[in-house]
């Protein structure tokens, strides 16, 4: 079994792709469960624009 580095050393770009796919996803995860727990508290409604 080849060690860590050799794994993640440009192996056709998905270890870059891996480093920007992977934060991006958990904060997108994170943003979603924010959103959803602040909608379940019932946060301020926006008024009627009439």
């Amino acid at each position: 079994m080849p060690p860590l580095p050799l794994l993640t050393a440009h192996q056709g770009g998905w270890d870059e792709i891996a480093l920007v796919a992977g934060p991006l996803a958990l904060v997108a995860g994170i943003l979603w469960l924010a959103d959803r727990r602040a909608r379940r508290m019932g946060g301020p409604t926006e008024p009627d624009a009439d």
